[in-house]
């Protein structure tokens, strides 16, 4: 159920898998991984920085088509477990940070890009993109916050082996959402959340405010109670985290 492909260069990993994918059929399972993506994106159109060579850079080709539309969070859930607890096996305190980004403490270690297509009232595919920091130890982008594995743990690592047990443990918590463990699935990512427990600093549209998060929705809605007393629901981007 696992091809990995690795080439050397690419623009994107997620754009050149949807490429491919059209041209001929593929392998549920299928993972693309480059050396030196040059075009890399996260969430929202922001970019990915990733030194050539020193970091994963990988998509893996999903068909979930049987899910409905509504259900499309639990892809979100499943790649952020997959990640997170395969790098539980390296460092300590490491959370995901709703929606899919995961935190080494108050940092960025890995983002998540989604990108679904849908079919009538379901899923075609699904391509799932991960950007994982590993053996770079310096950022020059002006993103805020990140971190790698190695400016961590002092080590350098076998992305090769990294690669292949995140997809192993993605594809885990896959079949369990095949098997119908919805509820442990998001269970399991409530549990591993960044800021879980007590409050913290949030800004939306109208300022900043104090809150505690109460729970993650099945639709991806981000669930808070502020100090006030006042519960609040944001959708991504409707919502930031403050330090």
């Amino acid at each position: 159920m696992m091809n990995i492909i690795k080439i050397e260069s690419t623009a994107s990993t997620n754009l050149l898998l949807k490429e491919w994918s059209k041209e001929r059929f593929l392998e549920e399972g299928t993972v693309l991984f480059t050396n030196n993506q040059t075009a890399g994106r996260g969430q929202a159109g922001t970019s990915w920085e990733a030194e050539s060579g020193k970091n994963i850079t990988c998509s893996l080709l999903l068909y979930p088509v049987f899910l409905s539309v509504k259900q499309h969070f639990f892809l979100s859930e499943i790649a952020a477990l997959g990640v997170k607890e395969i790098l539980d096996d390296y460092v300590n305190n490491v959370t995901v940070k709703w929606p899919n980004d995961i935190y080494f403490e108050d940092r960025k270690l890995v983002g998540i890009l989604i990108e679904n297509e849908l079919s009538g009232r379901g899923f075609s595919q699904s391509v799932i993109g991960i950007g994982l920091n590993v053996n770079q130890e310096i950022f020059t982008s002006n993103a805020p916050n990140p971190v790698s594995l190695k400016q961590i743990t002092g080590m350098d690592f076998d992305l090769d082996i990294l690669v292949e047990k995140i997809t192993r443990r993605i594809l885990y918590w896959y079949d369990q959402l095949k098997e119908g463990r919805s509820n442990l699935i998001s269970q399991t990512y409530q549990d591993f959340l960044y800021r879980k427990n007590g409050f913290h600093r949030y800004e939306d549209k109208n300022g900043p405010f104090n809150a505690k998060i109460q729970f993650v929705a099945d639709n991806g809605f981000l669930h808070l109670t502020t100090d006030k007393g006042e519960d609040r629901s944001y959708a991504f981007k409707e919502i930031s985290f403050v330090k």
